[in-house]
Order: C-alpha cells, then sequence, then structure tokens
C-alpha cells in the first residue's frame, strides 16, 4: 500500500471514528419491531434506453426510452407507499449514454493532458443530445418513482462529462489497444440529481451528499426497521470514501448497503480490468480493490454492496476486517437486444426491462434475501421464460453454462447467517 493510501485510510478513520462490529455499538436503532417482508429494487445500467440512436426519431423502430419509463413506472407502482412491497430503489449507475466534454475544466486545471478517442462512439457523438435528449431523458425516468419511495442515483463512467485519452497512453490500432481513458466533470449529473434537486431536497429519508450529489446516503424504513444506504459515484476519490467514512460514522447502529457503479465482475472477483480506469492515471481515485480496502471492509455495518457496469451479473461473499460477511452483488442487463431483435434490429440493443429485486425476511431466525430478475417488458421472472437462457447466456459470456446453471445466477437465496448477531435479533414471537 502507498504512502498516500495508507494516509487516506488514515484520516478515514479520523473522520468515522474507531470502527465497531455494528452490534458492539448497540442493536437498538435498527430494530424496532418486525421489518416485515420488503423489497429492495436493484436498477442495472440503462444507458441504451435514453441512447438518442435508439428512438424513433433517429430512425429506430421503437423508442428504447419507454421500457425505462415502463421499468420506472412499475417501480414506482409497486412502492410500499402505493400498496407493494419495494422499500427502497437504487440505481447502479449508467443512467444515460453519451458524453457531453472532451475533457473537463476540473482535470484540465490539474493539468491534466487529452486527445479524442477516435474510436469511440460514446465520445465523438454530436454532444449536444447528450444535453437535450438524454439527460433530460432520465429525469423525466425518476419522475415516475418521485415522492412514492427512497431512492439513489449514482454516476457511472458513462454520466460523466467527459471521456478522454491520456496522450502519453495513446491508443494503439494495431494491437486492438485503446489507449488509457478517464472520465471527467459531473455538471451534468449534477443538473438532474443533485442534493439540492426537485428529487431530493427537503427529503428526510435524503439525509447528506458530496460532490454536488455524485455521491449520497439515505435512510429507508421498512416495518419498524432502519437501513442505511451510501451511494458512491464511479472509481471514488479519496475524497468521496472520506466523506462516507464520517456520514456513515453519524449512523452506527443500522444495516448498510453500498452502491458503486464498477465494483464487481461475472467472475465475482472485484473488478480490476475496468476501461478507464481512472486509478491508473489519478491518484485521487479508487479502483474496486481499493475501495474495498479503504472503505467497504472496515466498517461492519456493510453487509451488501451493489454495482453493474459488466455485463451479466457476478455474486461473491468477502470477509471484512471484523471477520464478519460483505455479500456483493453485480448486474447489468443493458446490452441485451431481444425486443431490438424482434423488430429486426440485430445491433440495437436496449435492454428488455431486466431488473433485480431483492426481498428481505429478517423476522425469522433464518434471515435471507431472495433474489430474483424481473422484466418489466415482458411481465415475467427470468424462470418464467424459457427462452431465457438461450437468449442470454451467450451474450453474457456464460455460453458454457447449463440453462439452469445459468438461472441460477438470476434467482437464488442469500443466507444472512450472522444478521442478527451483528444487527440484532426480532423477538421470539415474531421469529416463529
Amino acid at each position: 500500500m502507498t504512502i498516500r493510501r495508507t494516509l487516506t485510510r488514515l484520516g478515514a478513520a479520523l473522520l468515522a471514528g474507531a470502527v465497531l462490529p455494528a452490534a458492539a455499538a448497540g442493536a437498538a436503532d435498527y430494530r424496532q419491531g418486525d421489518c416485515g417482508e420488503f423489497t429492495v429494487a436493484m436498477i442495472p445500467d440503462t444507458q441504451n434506453y435514453v441512447d438518442y440512436r435508439h428512438q424513433k426519431w433517429s430512425g429506430f423502430p421503437i423508442d428504447g426510452v419507454d421500457q425505462f419509463y415502463q421499468q420506472m413506472r412499475w417501480v414506482g407502482e409497486n412502492a410500499k407507499s402505493t400498496g407493494g412491497e419495494i422499500a427502497f430503489a437504487t440505481h447502479v449507475g449508467d443512467v444515460w449514454q453519451h458524453y457531453s466534454e472532451w475533457m473537463d475544466p476540473g482535470h484540465a486545471a490539474r493539468g491534466f493532458q487529452w486527445m479524442p478517442n477516435g474510436g469511440s462512439e460514446v465520445a465523438r457523438s454530436p454532444k449536444v443530445h447528450t444535453r437535450s435528449f438524454e439527460i433530460p431523458a432520465a429525469v423525466q425516468a425518476f419522475e415516475l418513482v418521485a415522492g412514492k419511495l427512497p431512492f439513489s442515483v449514482v454516476p457511472g463512467n458513462h454520466d460523466y462529462d467527459a471521456l478522454w485519452t491520456d496522450p502519453a497512453h495513446p491508443p494503439q490500432p494495431e494491437a486492438k489497444k485503446q489507449g488509457v481513458r478517464h472520465v471527467g466533470g459531473l455538471s451534468g449529473f449534477q443538473s438532474a440529481f443533485s442534493g439540492t434537486s426537485e428529487f431530493f431536497a427537503g427529503q428526510p429519508w435524503y439525509v447528506g451528499s458530496h460532490d454536488g450529489g455524485a455521491d449520497s446516503a439515505q435512510v429507508f424504513t421498512a416495518g419498524q426497521c432502519r437501513f442505511f444506504h451510501i451511494g458512491l459515484q464511479y472509481h471514488a476519490p479519496d475524497a468521496s470514501l472520506a466523506w462516507a467514512s464520517e456520514v456513515i460514522g453519524r449512523y452506527p447502529n443500522l444495516p448498510t448497503i453500498v452502491t458503486t457503479h464498477d465494483y464487481l465482475g461475472r467472475d465475482g472477483k472485484r473488478n480490476m480490468r475496468s476501461n478507464p480506469l481512472n486509478s491508473t492515471l489519478d491518484p485521487l481515485d479508487n479502483d474496486p480493490e481499493m475501495i474495498w480496502d479503504e472503505f467497504v471492509s472496515r466498517h461492519d455495518q456493510i453487509f451488501l454492496v451493489l454495482s453493474g457496469h459488466v455485463g451479466g451479473q457476478g455474486f461473491s461473499v468477502a470477509t471484512n476486517e471484523a471477520a464478519n460477511p460483505v455479500y456483493q452483488m453485480m448486474a447489468d442487463y443493458q446490452g441485451r437486444g431481444q425486443t431490438a431483435k424482434s423488430e429486426g434490429v440485430e445491433s440495437g440493443p436496449v435492454g428488455d426491462g431486466w431488473l433485480r429485486l431483492l426481498t428481505f425476511h429478517l423476522d425469522t431466525d433464518r434471515p435471507r434475501i431472495e433474489v430474483r430478475t424481473y422484466s418489466t417488458h415482458y411481465g415475467k421472472f427470468a424462470s418464467e421464460l424459457p427462452e431465457y437462457g438461450a437468449w442470454y447466456k451467450a451474450h453474457d459470456g456464460q455460453g458454457h453454462l447449463s440453462d439452469a446453471d445459468y438461472l441460477a445466477r438470476e434467482e437464488f437465496t442469500i443466507a444472512l447467517d450472522d444478521f442478527h448477531d451483528r444487527f440484532g435479533a426480532p423477538t421470539d414471537e415474531a421469529a416463529q
């Protein structure tokens, strides 16, 4: 570990105080009674829904954004406040597709150099469409859940203003290498999702933000139980992790979920093959392993990390510094294109409406999360579509799996064997 990383960890520790097991701090703040059965909606990357090229006005046979609207409308209709089971929704990032600048002013002021990404369509496209269509379309989608339930949205790499290549590490087309790339600038994201936006201003469940809303924190309730959520921007910089350590220190007794865009790969390992990998160029940024080392592993109340970015799905369990498990889950379905294929388009994926539903059962002596994958377009769970494996497993890089094994990666149960010891158990009557 470098000196800078060591100092960062020490600084975060000073901000957050000593890291204690959640149970040791007293669990009364988490559970005052029954939690009831409740669901957290995990909304994977939606960039292909709002891609301006996937709309009728661009010559596409369908309006891809309608699938995003349908998805968010369904989440709102199934919120606890409207008689459903969804207590919280979290978008894992890559809300839209295209960039709006070649280089952001912040990195330019720090002396970074840049060259255009000649081979990158998302950076090369007409940049006016990002601000005139894609960001407004994303805002319209979130208006469908606003006021109905607490929610979080974090910036993925596509949600930054600029994608640029370092001239010292240029593309090498002959070697099929695209160079070392970096993203920067958050003015577009902040224009939509700042902490002072109409989505969050004055909401009692929105408890704090950093970097103009790129990092945020929420409290949500289910029955007589409270939970904490932290959203971190893509490859969260040192300042983001220090802020997160401070804010989590103010809610020491609450079971905590973290959402960040790039964290886990399909193999269940923390993703180190990301492109762009910001930490390669910028000493202030943190790759997934650094985020684990410097933040997640140090705070025992974090029990679940959600992410996207990598097509397909992944899951694993890691052990934190308190010797307790942290459940890590990745899902990204935006590259799926069956609905486009049904319209005769082979190269225009729009995602097919798939999202993850995490249903919690905590009022039992065997607490668990039931994970299911649901399409708001088809109105079916993955297990209800006989074609599911044939449609998607090869696309997700898992063509070697049987349909049953592939489906088991989409719908499964996480046994939270440690949960009551860490956070507090239900009464005997409730558990029975």
